[in-house]
């Protein structure tokens, strides 16, 4: 089988995951729009119990399966690398029930007692089989990976993406124009919200079914690898190596979710619920505030926030099995161009976005929610506040795979743990001056430490030695490109040009401006990593 290159591999995982953000974005922005802050509030309650589980059974899979299947490809092992790939799907299949199970029972006591929102428990009780079907996706997802192939991972990720806006929405919609048959009538239903969350979690579910089944189709017409080598490592050293490879990961995303955890419980403890800071929607009574800003905060500011670092997240996939044959082979000169190529690239995409978001959060919140004027106006502070953030976050997810690459998986965690520490400490300090923005300045205060920490860590580790200078000149590039944008978003406003017209105008102007001083600035460095990656 034919690998895919670093450069080519990249491409394939951002684009599917640019389009699968979008897709997630055409899901959760009529999301808001139908529930609301305080709906939202359920949502994210699910999400908060969900996403630990799920990144402790879930997030380390993918790696560990590509890193053991890499390695038997290299040495012609086709037949081993089945053998783990049937390992990985027997013990990890195993946890991820375990996960549904627990986020099952769990559902009741963490709304009440986490959250205060026993109206969240059907939506925590919905998502929970998509931690086993996500297990058995990443399974197969790390398998294709493993052996070069980044196209099924793409096309699963667009399957579950389309599955997901279907019917998440199409279910959502149906409990709202039907609340006269659904409260009162369904066993601990007393508000439509709580059960228009649950029917738009279930969405998530279905499409990680979706992703499953695309698997399974296309395990149908897959021709097997065979080879001629026969010696194939046992059961328990394949099991071994995928626990010990995937355990520290999944740890380090535990603590990663960690901070959705925080968000929720500083937000709903922290504001002072009898005395709103805002004006609130229509329906919501004063004591609910303190839910209706997080339920806005996690449903707005993090959506958005989301969006760029899951993409450049794709770049860790791909450096993960070039860097790891750089390291088994011993060749520095070449983990130090790679490791350049991918710190690069990430900073390349990630501060542009950043830049832009920051300058034009207000018209861009008010564009994607315009049925929730007052959760859109809470959200436009917090989410320029979240731009710093956001770009060392986008830089430290292909950290954390290089790390990994060179053998130090347990490292992310410590880094994460000590972040998250931050972060809970800046949310308490921040949230009861500043509320949702306290919240946003102490999560890019977090990031920003991760990815000093995270720099520095590789840096020791791998004596690759990382040239100031092109960041530097991404930074320049970044500043022109902010400038550029905030005169054309100006000059939008001045002429009455709506929100649309002024991100169009913008957009454009920073875009301009950050590629030709980009290709001033920097064009010899891109054009080098280019051609290396092809």
């Amino acid at each position: 089988m034919k690998k895919q290159t670093f450069l080519k591999g990249s491409i394939i995982l951002m684009a599917s995951a640019a389009a699968a953000k979008i897709l997630g974005a055409l899901f959760r922005i009529p999301l808001t729009n139908i529930l609301g802050g305080v709906g939202m509030s359920y949502f994210s309650c699910a999400y908060s119990l969900f996403m630990p589980v799920y990144a402790l059974t879930v997030t380390g899979v993918t790696s560990a399966v590509a890193r053991l299947t890499a390695r038997s490809a290299a040495l012609g092992a086709y037949d081993n690398a089945q053998r783990v790939r049937r390992t990985a799907l027997l013990i990890f299949s195993a946890a991820g029930l375990a996960g549904s199970l627990a986020v099952f029972f769990l559902s009741g006591p963490f709304s009440v007692y986490s959250a205060d929102s026993p109206q969240a428990a059907p939506a925590v009780a919905m998502i929970a089989p998509a931690v086993l079907l996500g297990c058995i996706t990443s399974v197969e997802r790390g398998y294709y990976e493993g052996l070069g192939n980044m196209y099924p991972t793409a096309f699963s990720q667009l399957a579950e993406g389309a599955v997901k806006v279907g019917a998440g929405l199409l279910l959502c919609s149906w409990t709202v124009s039907h609340s006269a048959d659904i409260v009162g009538k369904v066993p601990g239903v007393t508000d439509v919200r709580g059960a228009a969350a649950a029917a738009g979690i279930l969405g998530v579910t279905l499409s990680s079914l979706g992703a499953v089944a695309f698997f399974a189709v296309l395990k149908l017409f897959s021709r097997k690898e065979t080879s001629s080598e026969k010696a194939l490592m046992s059961r328990r050293d394949i099991t071994r190596e995928l626990v010990s490879g995937a355990l520290p990961i999944g740890i380090s995303a535990v603590v990663t979710n960690l901070a959705a955890l925080i968000d929720m419980w500083t937000l709903i403890g922290c504001i002072d619920g009898s005395a709103p800071g805002g004006a609130l929607p229509a329906g919501t009574l004063p004591e609910e505030y303190p839910k209706f800003v997080y339920g806005s905060f996690a449903g707005i500011a993090l959506t958005v926030f989301n969006l760029v670092p899951s993409v450049t997240n794709m770049l860790g996939k791909s450096a993960l099995t070039m860097m790891t044959s750089d390291w088994e082979s011993g060749d520095k000169k070449a983990l130090q161009r790679d490791s350049m190529k991918a710190l690069l690239t990430s900073a390349v995409i990630a501060l542009p976005a950043a830049v832009g978001l920051g300058v034009l959060s207000q018209e861009v919140i008010y564009m994607l929610f315009p049925r929730q004027p007052e959760e859109a106006a809470l959200c436009v502070v917090p989410l320029k506040l979240l731009m710093p953030g956001m770009v060392c976050l986008c830089v430290s997810y292909p950290l954390f795979s290089m790390l990994q690459a060179i053998g130090r998986p347990s490292l992310p965690l410590k880094i994460m743990l000590a972040g998250t520490a931050l972060k809970l400490a800046g949310n308490l300090v921040l949230i009861p001056s500043m509320g949702a923005g306290g919240a946003a300045v102490s999560t890019s205060l977090c990031y920003i430490a991760i990815l000093a920490l995270a720099l520095t860590a590789y840096v020791r580790h791998s004596g690759v030695r990382l040239s100031a200078g092109p960041f530097l000149g991404v930074l320049y590039c970044g500043a022109l490109c902010g400038g550029a944008a905030y005169l054309a978003e100006s000059a939008g406003r001045t002429a009455g040009l709506g929100d649309a017209g002024t991100i169009l105008l913008s957009g454009a102007a920073g875009g301009i401006v950050y590629t030709a001083a980009l290709a001033l600035v920097l064009g010899k460095k891109i054009r080098a990593c280019t051609k290396a990656g092809s």
